[in-house]
């Protein structure tokens, strides 16, 4: 399968690159508003692949370019830019595609951080809004740490939430999801449930800053 990581410079982006690299054997795609970026991250990747005993091919494009050739769509990009990066690919994306978004909405002040969704009521129902119709939005990833997620000596031992309306498409990622070892992907219902998963982001932010030895926590539900 065919994986476009849009934004996929940032920490999201490289760690589900990383892994997804590592672990399984998906055509991965980085996509950026400058392809040069694209292109040095997807370099980058490869590097950091070989270096852990595996060959890979990893492209970088613009991410328009990038979404054209691609079946999953992932917006690794802050929450802020979510709608506008739709926007911008949207005539890239064919029926059947699928949207995949990790971002929350946060807002931080000196207590710490807290969740801050759009008026929307979620990023993930922005993201809703903003995709053509055809194309089903996923909700996943929110709650992985960055860096657990780019260092492939570390196990994940994790779960990730699943938001969505479609289930072949839920269907889909959960699969991906399930492909990087250690992470456990769970069915947390429609879009309507996004505000209560992408909440736990900034809960485990906090978490992990006043307590030393969990910066790379994530969530395990048993």
């Amino acid at each position: 399968m065919r994986i476009a990581l849009l934004g996929g410079t940032g920490d999201v982006g490289e760690g589900l690159a990383l892994r997804w690299g590592y672990h399984a054997d998906h055509d991965v795609v980085i996509g950026s508003r400058d392809p040069d970026d694209a292109h040095a991250a997807a370099d980058e990747y490869e590097s950091v692949l070989e270096s852990h005993g595996r060959d890979r091919k990893i492209t970088g494009f613009e991410n328009a370019m990038a979404a054209d050739r691609a079946d999953v769509v992932v917006l690794a990009v802050p929450p802020y830019h979510v709608a506008d990066t739709v926007d911008a690919v949207s005539d890239r994306l064919d029926a059947g595609d699928i949207l995949v978004t990790p971002a929350a909405g946060l807002q931080r002040d000196e207590d710490g951080f807290h969740y801050h969704p759009p008026s929307a009521g979620s990023v993930t129902a922005l993201v809703a809004d903003a995709a053509p119709e055809d194309v089903p939005v996923i909700g996943a990833f929110h709650s992985l740490a960055a860096g657990r997620l780019a260092d492939l000596d570390a196990d994940l031992d994790v779960d990730t939430l699943l938001l969505g309306d479609d289930p072949d498409a839920k269907g889909t990622v959960a699969g991906l999801a399930e492909d990087i070892d250690g992470l456990r992907a769970l069915d947390a219902g429609g879009l309507a449930n996004a505000a209560e998963v992408e909440s736990l982001t900034p809960l485990l932010i906090n978490v992990a800053q006043h307590n030393d030895d969990l910066w790379d926590l994530g969530v395990r539900f048993q």
